[in-house]
Formats: C-alpha cells, structure tokens, sequence
C-alpha cells in the first residue's frame, strides 16, 4: 500500500474509532467483518464457477477482485488495533514470506 492509502485507512480507523469507540469489543468486531468479507470472496468465487447448479453463474473475476480489495482493506484497518505503524508490520511480513518462499534474486550489478 501507498502512504496516501495508509493514510485513508487511518481515516477510516479513526472515523470508526469515533463512531463506534475504540476497544476491545471494537477490535473483536474488525476481526469478525474480516471473516466476513472472506466469506464474500469465497461467495463470490462460487458464483464465478458455478458451482451452485441452482444460481448458475452469478458472479465474475471482477466481483472476486472487489471482493479481496475489502479483504484487504478490512485487514488493513483491523491491523491498526496491534501496532502502532501497520505499514511497517505488513513491510516486514511481506519481505519475510519472500524471504522464505522466492529464491534469491541473481546480483543485478553484475560483473565489473
């Protein structure tokens, strides 16, 4: 995420914070709409497969896309109740699965 997006989620925090007070009941209902909106996905994908014969095919790539953007941006806010800089932590959790999962990248410098 970009500063400008981390700052939009600070907004966003900060106008739940005031509507519904920050706390732990607070910090319990962000992680629960976590699950929700993953539940959407998942909802989402269903109907791109058709895999209820009853529905058929109600959904695209588009709507799993969008779907996964509210993943991502509830989990950014969430985020926000167990750290104090959420871009730092989700920087590091980003380079430490890279680091255990990709090879290393070849020496882009080169020879002399």
């Amino acid at each position: 995420m970009t500063p400008e997006q981390w700052a939009t989620v600070r907004r966003l925090v900060d106008w739940l914070d005031a509507a519904n007070e920050a706390g732990e009941h607070e910090t319990a209902m962000r992680l629960m709409k976590l699950t929700e909106e993953a539940g959407e996905v998942a909802q989402a994908y269903i109907g791109t497969v058709g895999q209820n014969p009853r529905k058929g095919r109600t959904h695209s790539s588009s709507d799993v896309a969008d779907e996964l953007c509210d993943v991502i941006v509830t989990a950014a806010v969430a985020l926000h109740s167990f750290t104090d800089d959420p871009a730092a932590a989700l920087d590091a959790k980003i380079r430490a699965v890279a680091r255990r999962s990709l090879p290393p990248q070849p020496d882009r410098a080169g020879p002399g």
